[in-house]
Formats: C-alpha cells, sequence, structure tokens
C-alpha cells in the first residue's frame, strides 16, 4: 500500500515549492514473537521469547513483553542495559527521536538489539499498515508520536491475543510522561512509569539503584534554601550571546581548587578569551567541560588566579556558611597586573556530562541510603547517589552517572550504572583509565568485522593492478623488541649511475579499509592505536594489525612506497610514489640492527643496507638540526615484568641507539615529501600536521633555570633555541644539558592534525619543516589512512570519494583525531603511573638522588633520572609545625629555614607508596637531603610505614 505525503518548502530565492514523498505500507512486517502464527511468514525472525524468564514483578505477575517510549530510552538506558530486562520491544518511532536527540545512546540501543541474549526487537511502526498513524491538524509532531507509540502497544496487545491461551503475553507500555501513561490506560494498555516497574522487580532490588531520578522542570525546591541562582532559558542566553551580555565558552574546571575554573570563550578572534570564575556560586552548577553563557563581572569584582589547593573534602553538603569562610582564603591582597577578567555562568547550552569512574563515600549515618560518590577525575564535583549497597560498594571502583542539579543541593544527583571491581586491581585499574580518558576499547563488533578479508588470504591478480613488483628488493624492518603492528620497512643500495635509492614501504592498510564501510568507520572514531605498559588497544583489528597489515618478514605484504634517488650527500634528486608488493628480509629489533652495523664480520645485502641508510640519516639529521630542528628529550621510563603475576619488577629508562634515530630520520623523510605531493595535488583537502611555535611567556621558565646556572638560552627562533641547548654544556654537571632539553620540551605547544584549505600556518616548528604530515603508520593511526587515499589519488592509483574533498568533514575528522591521540597519550601516562606506584608497592621504600625540575611556594618538583620519575616533596603538612618559607619567583627559588633551593639542584629523597587514601593512593617523597631539622627524614627506611592506614583497616576487616 502506498501513501503520499506532501509539504510546502521555501526555496532559497523565495518560492515555494511542493514536495511529495512517497510513504510504503506493508502487512508482511512481524510482531517479533516466537510461536506466534500469524507472523510465521514474516521476513524478520521471531526475537522475543515464547515465555520469557518470569522478572517476579508484583505488578504483573505473569510473563511479559515491554514497550518503552522515547524519554525511557534516553533516560534509564541504564537500567534497559541491566541483564535482568530482556524482551523489549524498540518501536521505528522511539529509534528514529532516539538517533536525532542522541548519538550515544542510540549506539547503545543498537548493540542491545544486536545482542541475541537481550532479545530487543526492532518493530518498525511506521510501514505496518496497521500501526502507521498520519498527523492531525494541529496536533505537533511530539504528540503524534506519543498517539503512534499507543497506537502500537494496543495493536500488540490485540494481535498476541490471537496466540494460544498459555503463549498470550500482555506487552506493557512503560513511559515517564503523565499525560501519556493516562491516555494509554483510558485506552486499556497496561502502562506504568520507570520507577513503578522496576520497584515491582522483587528479585532484583538492586536495579532500583539504577534509576535516573529526574526532577520535573520547576519542582526542582522540594526543601531546604536556595543555594544557586536559576540557569536562563536557552532563548535567553542564544539572545544575550548575540548582543554580547553573554559571553560562550567551555567550562574548565581546575584539578588544584574545586572553587576555581576558567572558561575559555569561543571567538573568530585569533586571541581567544579566558574568563576565571571563583566560589561556588559563580561556578553555579556548571561541570568540567559543559558549554556555558557567562556574564563579565565589574572590573572591582575581578580577581586574580588563586596559589591555594583546595580538594573538596567536606562530606556535609550542606554547610554552606563553612564554604563562604573556605572563599575568603582565595581572595588575597594581588598585584592588580594579576587581576583577570572575571565572570559567573549564567546558564547551561549544553551538558558535556559521561559516565564517570570513582569510589564510594560512604555515608556516617548508619542504614542511610544516601551517599556521595567520589569521581576519580578531581575536575567533577561529587555527586549524591541513592543505593542500597553501599556496604558492598565500599572499596570498590564504580560508574556513576549524572541526572541533574538542583538549585537547593551542594551535589548534582545522579545514580549507581555499575560495579567495575576492587581498587588496586590490574584489570578494575585498566579499565578505570581505559574509560576516564574515553579510549573506544570494547571488542570490535560483528559488522566491523565483516569486511575484513577471507583467511586464508593471498596476493591476487587484481591486487596488482596499479601496484609495483618490489618483491626482489633487499627491504627489512627495524623496531622495539615485541612489536608486532610492523608499520614500515626500509632499503638502500647502489644504482649503476653510482647514485643511491633508498625505499620507506609503509604498509598498505587503506587497501583493507574502504571508505564508509563499518571498519572505516570504527577505524575514524578509535583514531589511534593506545599502548598501555601491558596492553595495546588496537585502531584496526588484530587480523590487520598483527597479520595481514604487519610488514613481517619472509611474507607477501602490500605496501605503498615512498622511493628517493639520493647522491651520497643524502641530497635527493627524485621522488617517486608507488603502491607495491614487498617481501621483508628481516623483522629486526634496533638492538640486533645496531649490533650488524657495528659488527666488522657481517657484509650481507641486509647488513649493506642498514649501512647506507645509518650513513645517509646522520647526514639527513645533521642538516635538520642545522635549520633549527629541535631535539628534546622526556624521561620514557620501560618495565620489566614478572612472566607469571605481570607484576612491574624493575624500571629503567628506555635507551636509544643510533638505529632508532635512523628509522626516525627516513621516517621524517617521507612524511615532508608526502605532504608536499599531497598538497601539490589537493591545496584545499590536505590532511597536514602542525606545530604551533610557543608563545614567548612558556619560555620563562627555560630562561630562568638557565640562568640560575649562568648559562643563557635563546628562543628568538627555534634555530637559536636549538643553538644555546647544544651550548648550554657543564663539564662538572653533565646531566644539565638533559634537564634544560626536558624543561624545554615542557615550553612547547602541541601539534595537531589540520585542514590545509581551513588554515594558513603549515609550519612545524620541532622539525623546523615548512609542511608536514603523517604517512608511516596506517596501523596505528587514522591520520595516515587518509593521507594514503589522498595520495593514491594523487598518483592514479585509487579513485577519490566525496568526503575525502569535503574541508568541513576533514576539519571535523581533525578534531576528533587530535581529541583521540591527545587522550591516548594521557591514558598512556596513567598507565605508567599505576604500574610506577605497583613497583614501589613491591619494592618497598628507597632513597634515590633527584634534580629539582621546578621550585613552588610550598614544594620543589623532583625528577629521579633512575626511574624517569617525577614527583613532588611538600614542605607544609598538616598537624605539623609550619617551616619558614621564602619563595622567589624571579630567580626562582625557594629558601627553607635557611636552606636555598634552585630549579637543578642535586637533592636526595625517599620514595614510597601512600596508600592512605584509596581514591588517589599516589607516589610520596620526603627529603633526605640536604638536612633540614625538621624537615628532612632518615634515609633509613626501616621504621616508615606509610600504608599504616590500610593495614589497620584489613586487620579490623580480618
Amino acid at each position: 500500500m502506498l501513501k503520499s505525503k506532501t509539504f510546502l518548502k521555501k526555496t532559497r530565492a523565495g518560492g515555494v515549492m511542493k514536495i511529495v514523498r512517497e510513504h510504503y505500507l506493508r502487512d508482511d512486517i512481524g510482531c517479533g514473537a516466537s510461536g506466534c502464527a500469524a507472523c510465521d511468514g514474516a521476513h524478520e525472525g521471531p526475537v522475543l521469547e515464547l515465555q520469557p524468564l518470569d522478572r517476579a514483578s508484583s505488578l504483573c505477575p505473569e510473563p511479559h513483553y515491554l514497550l518503552p517510549d522515547t524519554n525511557v530510552l534516553l533516560h534509564q538506558i541504564d537500567v534497559l542495559e541491566d541483564p535482568a530486562i530482556r524482551n523489549v520491544i524498540v518501536l521505528q518511532t522511539v529509534l528514529q527521536e532516539v538517533r536525532n536527540r542522541s548519538a550515544p545512546v542510540y549506539k547503545r540501543i543498537r548493540d542491545m538489539t544486536n545482542n541475541q541474549e537481550k532479545h530487543f526487537y526492532t518493530f518498525t511502526n511506521e510501514h505496518h499498515r496497521e500501526t502507521y498513524v498520519e498527523q492531525l491538524q494541529g496536533e505537533n509532531s511530539n504528540d503524534r508520536n506519543d498517539r503512534a507509540i499507543r497506537v502500537a502497544a494496543k495493536w500488540y496487545n490485540e494481535h498476541l491475543k490471537k496466540m494460544s491461551a498459555e503463549n498470550q503475553l500482555p506487552v506493557i507500555f512503560i513511559t515517564n510522561d503523565r499525560k501519556n501513561k493516562e491516555k494509554a490506560v483510558e485506552e486499556g494498555i497496561p502502562a506504568f512509569t520507570c520507577e513503578e516497574y522496576v520497584k515491582s522487580l522483587t528479585a532484583n532490588p538492586e536495579l532500583i539503584d539504577r534509576l535516573a531520578f529526574l526532577s520535573e522542570e520547576g519542582n526542582e525546591i522540594e526543601s531546604g534554601k536556595t543555594i544557586f541562582s536559576e540557569h536562563l532559558p536557552l532563548s535567553k542566553l542564544q539572545q544575550g550571546i548575540k548582543s554580547g551580555t553573554y559571553l560562550q565558552g567551555t567550562f574548565r574546571a581546575s584539578r588544584e581548587n574545586y572553587l576555581e575554573a576558567t572558561v575559555w570563550v569561543h571567538s573568530d578572534d585569533e586571541d581567544s578569551k579566558e574568563i576565571i570564575l571563583q566560589g561556588l556560586k559563580n561556578l553555579n552548577r556548571a561541570i568540567h567541560e559543559d558549554i556555558v553563557a557567562v556574564e563579565l563581572l565589574p572590573k572591582h569584582q575581578w580577581v586574580a588566579p588563586s596559589s591555594v589547593v583546595l580538594q573538596d573534602e567536606g562530606q556535609n553538603e550542606d554547610d554552606i556558611e563553612k564554604e563562604e569562610e573556605t572563599e575568603r582564603i582565595l581572595k588575597t591582597a594581588v598585584n592588580e597586573k594579576m587581576l583577570k577578567p572575571t565572570g559567573r555562568v549564567v546558564g547551561i547550552i549544553k551538558r558535556n556530562w559521561r559516565p564517570y569512574c570513582g569510589m564510594l563515600s560512604k555515608s556516617d549515618i548508619k542504614e542511610s541510603r544516601r551517599h556521595l560518590f567520589t569521581p576519580a577525575d578531581k575536575r567533577i564535583p561529587r555527586i549524591r547517589i541513592e543505593t542500597r549497597q553501599a556496604s558492598t560498594l565500599e572499596g570498590q571502583r564504580i560508574i556513576v552517572a549524572v541526572d541533574g542539579w538542583p538549585r537547593n543541593s551542594r551535589y548534582p544527583n545522579g545514580h549507581f550504572v555499575k560495579n567495575l571491581g576492587e581498587v588496586g586491581d590490574k584489570e578494575t585499574e585498566t579499565e578505570v583509565l581505559l574509560l576516564e580518558h574515553d579510549v573506544p576499547h570494547q571488542a570490535f563488533s560483528q559488522a566491523v568485522l565483516s569486511f575484513l578479508p577471507k583467511m586464508p588470504w593471498s596476493i591476487t591478480e587484481k591486487d596488482m593492478k596499479n601496484r609495483e613488483d618490489l618483491r626482489q628488493l633487499c627491504v627489512c624492518s627495524v623496531d622495539p623488541p615485541g612489536c608486532t603492528d610492523i608499520d614500515d620497512a626500509l632499503h638502500c643500495r647502489e644504482l649503476e649511475n653510482g647514485n643511491l635509492e633508498v625505499g620507506v614501504h609503509i604498509a598498505d592498510v587503506s587497501h583493507f579499509i574502504r571508505p564508509g564501510n563499518a571498519l572505516d568507520q570504527e577505524s575514524a572514531r578509535r583514531g589511534t592505536t593506545v599502548y598501555l605498559c601491558e596492553k595495546r588497544i588496537d585502531m584496526v583489528p588484530e587480523l590487520l594489525s598483527s597479520n595481514l597489515c604487519s610488514l613481517r618478514s619472509n611474507v607477501d605484504r602490500l605496501a605503498f612506497s615512498c622511493i628517493w634517488e639520493m647522491n651520497h650527500n643524502a641530497e635527493i634528486l627524485k621522488t617517486r610514489f608507488t603502491k607495491s608488493v614487498i617481501n621483508s628480509k628481516a623483522s629486526l629489533t634496533y638492538a640486533e640492527a645496531q649490533m650488524r652495523i657495528d659488527s666488522a664480520a657481517m657484509n650481507d645485502n641486509i647488513t649493506t643496507s642498514l649501512r647506507g641508510l645509518n650513513k645517509l640519516a646522520k647526514i639527513l639529521k645533521k642538516r635538520r638540526i642545522e635549520k633549527g630542528a629541535l631535539t628534546l628529550s622526556s624521561p620514557e621510563v620501560r618495565f620489566h615484568m614478572d612472566s607469571e603475576t605481570h607484576d612491574p619488577i624493575d624500571l629503567q629508562t628506555k635507551e636509544l641507539r643510533e638505529t632508532n634515530s635512523m628509522v626516525e630520520e627516513f621516517m621524517l623523510l617521507a612524511n615532508i615529501s608526502v605532504a608536499k605531493k599531497i598538497h601539490e595535488e589537493f591545496s584545499e583537502h590536505a590532511l597536514l600536521r602542525k606545530h604551533p611555535a610557543p608563545p614567548p611567556s612558556n619560555y620563562e621558565i627555560l630562561v630562568k633555570a638557565a640562568k640560575s646556572k649562568n648559562l643563557e638560552i635563546k628562543t628568538d627562533t627555534a634555530k637559536a633555541l636549538a643553538d644555546s641547548l647544544d651550548r648550554a654544556d657543564s663539564p662538572i654537571f653533565p646531566y644539565l644539558n638533559t634537564l634544560l632539553r626536558i624543561l624545554a620540551t615542557r615550553c612547547m605547544m602541541q601539534a595537531v592534525y589540520f585542514c590545509s584549505g581551513m588554515d594558513n600556518d603549515f609550519h612545524h616548528y620541532g622539525l623546523a619543516s615548512p609542511i608536514y604530515t603523517h604517512f608511516t603508520s596506517p596501523i596505528r593511526r587514522y591520520a595516515d589512512i587518509i593521507v594514503h587515499r589522498l595520495l593514491a589519488v594523487a598518483i592514479g592509483a585509487d579513485c577519490t570519494y566525496p568526503e575525502l574533498t569535503d574541508k568541513h568533514k576533514l576539519a571535523d575528522l581533525c578534531k576528533n583525531l587530535n581529541f583521540r591521540h591527545k587522550m591516548a597519550q594521557y591514558a598512556q601516562r596513567a598507565s605508567v603511573a599505576f604500574h610506577t606506584q605497583l613497583f614501589f608497592k613491591n619494592k618497598g621504600i628507597v632513597s634515590e638522588e633527584a634534580y629539582i625540575l621546578f621550585v613552588r611556594k610550598n614544594a620543589i618538583v623532583v625528577l629521579i633520572p633512575k626511574y624517569g620519575l617525577e614527583g613532588t616533596v611538600f614542605f607544609e603538612e598538616k598537624d605539623k609545625p609550619k617551616p619558614r618559607l621564602i619563595y622567589d619567583d624571579e630567580i626562582p627559588s625557594l629558601k627553607i629555614e635557611d636552606t636555598v633551593f634552585h630549579i637543578f639542584d642535586k637533592v636526595k629523597v625517599k620514595i614510597m607508596l601512600d596508600s592512605s587514601n584509596l581514591q588517589h593512593q599516589k607516589i610520596r617523597m620526603s627529603l633526605v637531603e640536604p638536612q633540614i631539622p625538621g624537615i628532612s627524614v632518615s634515609a633509613d627506611t626501616s621504621n616508615m610505614d606509610i600504608n599504616e592506614p590500610e593495614r589497620k583497616k584489613k586487620k579490623l576487616q580480618k
């Protein structure tokens, strides 16, 4: 049956166009219930169980199916995901509304409908002859959709009555809309609110904890005095932003001070404004990463950023007077120059809440169901939840979702979502750091895996089209030990004319991942492979990452090759790019490659090739450094794991060899060559990578630190910085140069991906290159896959597609890639921090030499070279007499009693794991040398026990 929908649409020119849409109605759409004879021949197979497990509901004692409306799916998704909830009918009307309103919830619902154990059935009611409803005159689309949902619920109940008596199952309509529920009951449809239904499940009382409690607008204030001012409605905020009364920006909470935040104002000007917010009332219920509207306060109310460290440790959420007293500490007398534009939040434009990991802070009141949840991320406020499982959840890592933040509540309200496991457990802590850094780490779905090649796989004639056969070349790869995702391989040989041919061969991942399919979309979403200490979260499925795309030795592999003809002075005479087939002759580690180069006894083809590459790489590096490329440093550590417990048993800084540098030089050269080529061909649509020059203020600390050691660091250009770092040497202090380079790294800006048509500054500051991109790691970076596709089109080896030349889509993709790259870095650092804690937990307390990296007003930040470990030594402790501290920001230095500390001074510290706060276990450092009475501790470690509170607790539990 065919229905026509007609509507009028205004054209850009001001005319009116009549649009007629055809809408097909069918009668072969099944109800999805097993054992329904009427739907036996339907094209969709049965999904709903014939006799669903009795959910033991006191409201509906007999087995039944559930049919939720849109708002239940949007707001109570955590309840629906619980294993106890099965046999649910998801209407097409509901699914379309959810898709328009929340992409993350839509994905979660699709995952549930794909999970056969859940028995979630999608019913296409909009195309079923008996359930389709047309919008009535004067009826808004929301009311029409509500009516469509009720019509489908009624149809289901009548349709299922046709089944045999023992198989007749009622369909329960779940809605939180009061009017919709009343109408459903009038029409004879069994209907309940989500709360009524969940509370009726006597066998699953824990499900109540997963209910989102949503207060209706206007009914927020049930009791207690109002703490916060009302948020203005969106319409008023938009008017205010347009007129300039309010400013729109991203709310960034402080890690160190829960009463302070900044708002980065979104602006078209080059200089984005930063507005400071201080005090609970001015923060006005905004949460980190929310998009907010702020009002600037008059100049006489402006404040300076506070140097006070404040953590929210209060249990009593109503003690606002105490809060106001704390706020007074923030307002210390400051120089007028230090005052910053200050504002207050007047409304929320977009909430950017996510599920938060953390721990339950159990209420002191016995039998209380109301508790506070402390998130692992210090920038997120505590969340008030109700749970009946407090005793079970103590000492566990849990996930909580925020539901809302009433004006009369010190903290937002939320609900329990999931228990992740015990604090300190390796699997649990890894899960926490992946969730907290938003790293997609679920197993690849069947839809994604379906686009992988069928095994056994081999190269076909079709694959050889537009591809060169380079299997005869002596190609080899050089990687860290244990590497299975080998992206790149190299070769070097002498040509008949006496010149050298050098090739960089990169895994041809884009051959296997075609634009727009589920595998491509998932790779784009993940953006990068994440390397943790013991685990790798792949961007692409393992069949590609560790097998078909990995350039392992002695197997044929598809590659994308960048081949140069060079003279012996490493000058490029010709460059060409080609898709190819290679057969690597050796997969070497950096140490093995170095050994071959150094060994006089070895003169085979692979070794000769490596020596040629190494010689050229040294020339390339020297030339790069002459142009002003920076050689910076960061203390990287490597863990040696126990083969049985997988706990770290040794920790050492990574050793870099000549061969590391050799591989790096050719990867940089390939990336630069490819960047030039794709920009020539696609001046508006090239995906490039830039590294902005830091503002001069970033270098202040580096210049002051060098000056304190009578050295001069020039920062006018990258070349001036590189040269002065090379000159900054001390024969009596050989480690000084490394410390300066580590500090210089901290002054740098973040390198980012961008679309060439959306930017005009392409320069890469750190590499001193006018243009740069990423081409050499497509197994682990999605940016490289796009670059491969652009290059393939440029050389006529593949065809283009619309998204590839849409600069707005490319700019959006770059935004996601930059976010994923940054989160992967943070997750990797968090993994190192956790394994370092494990190492010191097993090792106990140790004393080591350290160097001061920064001096603060009440502490020094030190680096321990042996472990590549950084930590803070505090000089003010609770319940201890405060020492005499004099801080000088100009030198910079910190005088404690009669001892003065400067940056790069050598000290001795004691390292131990502080487990007294389970939520935030940390490495704690104390000063051993120089000796300061009342401050320094003894080098003897036998009588110190920082974990005493934890031991006492375990003893009590026993």
